[in-house]
């Protein structure tokens, strides 16, 4: 009996179970690893101001963050950021500008887009983060305003991170 056919059917077994597993790491195995698209620097130039946006990799099922705008020299907003895993759900959590720090959970996790949300807070409600390729994210926050929904959108663009050579 030949083995020729178990060997090559062992050899396209060994090579999907190879893919699944690249598959799989790629996409990460712990919520917060899902979303690691989302790592990395972003930023947002106008002809008044600057967006920065700057999220480490996962580790620990936690990514780390922040963010700041600038407009004439002068910082206007800034944030402290981090995206953290509790229970099944991942939590984004916020302290803006010295105000008081804010939890939103996640509503919507695929492998492009992620949504956070908190009914209560006042605006925003929903912060959003959205994968449009590797070197273009969208995020965008919104929320009630004036008896409507107001949205907000920051299209930002990969950059170097501050601080690393060039």
């Amino acid at each position: 009996m030949s083995q020729r056919p178990f060997v090559q059917a062992f050899c396209a077994l060994i090579t999907l179970s190879l893919s699944l597993t690249t598959e799989g790491t790629a996409q990460g195995g712990s919520p917060s690893e899902k979303i690691g698209w989302i790592s990395g620097c972003w930023a947002r130039t106008t002809a008044t101001s600057i967006v920065e946006e700057q999220w480490m990799v996962p580790r620990g099922g936690t990514l780390m963050g922040m963010s700041r705008t600038t407009a004439n020299g002068s910082v206007r907003e800034y944030e402290q950021l981090r995206i953290f895993t509790r229970g099944d759900t991942l939590v984004y959590a916020a302290a803006p500008s010295g105000q008081a720090y804010t939890e939103f959970r996640s509503r919507t996790i695929d492998a492009r887009e992620i949504v956070f949300e908190n009914l209560t807070h006042d605006f925003p409600q929903r912060i959003g983060y959205k994968s449009a390729s590797r070197d273009s994210l969208l995020a965008y926050i919104e929320g009630p305003s004036g008896g409507s929904t107001k949205r907000i959108n920051y299209p930002l663009v990969r950059a170097a991170c501050p601080g690393s050579p060039r």
